[in-house]
């Protein structure tokens, strides 16, 4: 092949490799290049005036819890309930057999009307008496022997009306009752079984009732809340928890929020010390009886007078071993990372009690792609509305 031939090939395959060399080098150039900040989305704190609040967990306790007791003996006739069923003051509930009772009071009452019968005669015959006086017809002992008499025929007729009264009662309690409005439990003993009455300690329980509607919250402080409950109560006197009818919430063990409300009713006049603590009790409604004595429940107690706090989304916390922190983002574009004090949820916003102002820019969308010191792309939006798509937290 002639020469000039080889070097016009050597010139075509120079052309042609210089494009490919100038893409390769517009590739490289493009994958050294930095990918842009990530976009996040940011908000300032919510400001709102809230109350701190003390949270304690304790039980429910029946304001009234009755053991059903016969007050007199006898064997059990019928009973007029269903174990666990709710019962209004009043119901019937057990039936002792009433016939030696009603003939107790049978015979009260003719020895009653025996006892009439010799009063009327004593007083009869003390009128006589009173009209021979006067004659010398008889004596001066004579008369006063029946005026003894008719004083003694009075006091029988009163002994014989109370030995009716208590025959009365003691058939009137063959009949129980129930003395309060609540849930009745199982009952202790069937018909047929001798019951035991009277006011001993050996008589036979029957049955208890525990009130249910209103319903009350046992718990205990310790010796520091109370201290700051009493300072409060010289600033602040409607917030004062001294037993005064102050408002509190409560949530049940599988609930999220303090979603009843009730009020402070008693405060204990002592501290125990043996554990420091002082009890507290709270009232609630409970009209479906979902509260059960001996119940579990978190209540919730003001500690403080009404101030402002800074409130952000659940979402927009990180933690860092056990402190948590906000990422906020600076003029610069910026991601800052500030440490927070936290305090409870309120209307699905969690209270920081310090570590931020009111004009940060708060992350609260895409805080995972992002790392202090990181130059982000900010948009902007509320935390109240982040706060909206968020479910609430514990």
């Amino acid at each position: 092949m002639p020469a000039s031939h080889h070097a016009r090939l050597a010139v075509l395959f120079l052309l042609l490799a210089l494009p490919l060399a100038a893409c390769e080098q517009s590739a490289s150039q493009t994958s050294k290049a930095s990918p842009p900040p990530p976009q996040v989305t940011v908000a300032r704190p919510v400001t709102k005036t809230v109350v701190d609040q003390d949270e304690y967990v304790g039980r429910f306790v029946a304001v009234d819890a009755i053991e059903v007791r016969a007050r007199v003996s006898g064997y059990l006739d019928s009973i007029h309930f269903q174990d666990g069923q709710m019962v209004k003051k009043g119901d019937p509930l057990f039936t002792i057999d009433r016939r030696s009772f009603q003939n107790a009071l049978d015979q009260a009452r003719a020895s009653l009307a025996q006892a009439k019968a010799n009063l009327a005669y004593t007083e009869a015959d003390l009128a006589r008496a009173q009209n021979l006086i006067g004659g010398n017809v008889i004596s001066q002992q004579t008369l006063e022997q029946r005026t003894q008499a008719k004083r003694v025929a009075e006091a029988n007729v009163s002994a014989q009306e109370a030995a009716v009264r208590q025959a009365g009662l003691d058939l009137e309690f063959t009949e129980l009752r129930a003395p309060v409005s609540g849930r009745i439990g199982d009952r202790r003993v069937s018909p047929g079984n001798l019951v035991t009455g009277g006011t001993t300690g050996t008589t036979t329980l029957l049955a208890t009732i525990q009130s249910t509607n209103p319903i009350r919250f046992e718990f205990t402080m310790d010796e520091t809340s109370y201290l700051r409950y009493v300072r409060l109560a010289k600033k602040a006197p409607d917030l004062a928890n001294d037993g005064g009818n102050v408002p509190v919430k409560l949530k049940l063990l599988d609930e999220q929020s303090f979603a009843h409300q009730g009020r402070m009713d008693f405060v204990d006049n002592a501290i125990d010390r043996s554990s420091g603590t002082i009890r507290g009790r709270a009232e609630f409604a409970n009209p479906d009886g979902t509260l059960t004595p001996g119940m579990f429940g978190r209540i919730q107690v003001a500690s403080g007078p009404p101030g402002e706090a800074l409130l952000v989304p659940d979402v927009a916390i990180g933690t860092e071993q056990v402190r948590k922190f906000v990422l906020v983002v600076d003029d610069q574009s910026v991601a800052r990372a500030k440490y927070v004090t936290l305090g409870p949820v309120i209307d699905g916003l969690r209270v920081v009690a310090s570590g931020l102002v009111p004009n940060d820019r708060v992350v609260i969308n895409g805080l995972m792609r992002v790392r202090p010191g990181v130059k982000v792309t900010p948009q902007q939006s509320t935390a109240s509305a982040s706060a909206a798509d968020q479910p609430l937290a514990n």
